[in-house]
């Protein structure tokens, strides 16, 4: 049990960091009736409306079967739309309804409070540091291996 051979991988602590703000966050999205990915699909579709169940499903991690599920209840919901690609019938577009857009603006100043809470023992510059390591690590697991 006291293995420590994990410490210093990196994968390993980003996870740990992932699972622990993901529970932290999602206690905040209960007050607004969401869940982490579902807060983070009204996210992305707000950014990018009109991208595919494919897309939407690559941008959150998940298979498109657990997007289809999650769009599905927030269809249910009122909050997203599904629609047809006016070119390619079996793509279907998503889009944020008024009311998704209203539950995302009203849900992320509660995000932002609890991160900011979570973030107030940082040192400055650390955040930013970290920001700069996560999205240069994020670019480098999409380039091909050299070799």
């Amino acid at each position: 049990m006291g293995d420590n051979s994990h410490e210093g991988v990196l994968s390993f602590l980003v996870r740990h960091a992932w699972l622990s703000m993901r529970a932290a966050i999602g206690a905040e999205l209960e007050e607004f009736g969401l869940t982490v990915p579902q807060f983070a699909t009204l996210m992305i579709v707000k950014s990018s409306p009109g991208m595919s169940v494919a897309q939407l499903a690559r941008s959150v991690g998940s298979s498109r079967q657990a997007a289809n599920e999650m769009l599905a209840a927030l269809e249910r919901d009122g909050l997203i739309t599904r629609s047809p690609h006016p070119t390619d019938r079996r793509t279907h577009q998503v889009r944020l309804t008024p009311a998704g857009a209203t539950r995302y603006e009203d849900a992320l100043p509660a995000v932002r409070r609890r991160e900011a809470a979570l973030e107030a023992g940082l040192e400055p510059g650390q955040r930013e540091a970290v920001v700069a390591w996560m999205s240069a690590i994020s670019t480098a697991c999409h380039e091909p291996a050299d070799g």
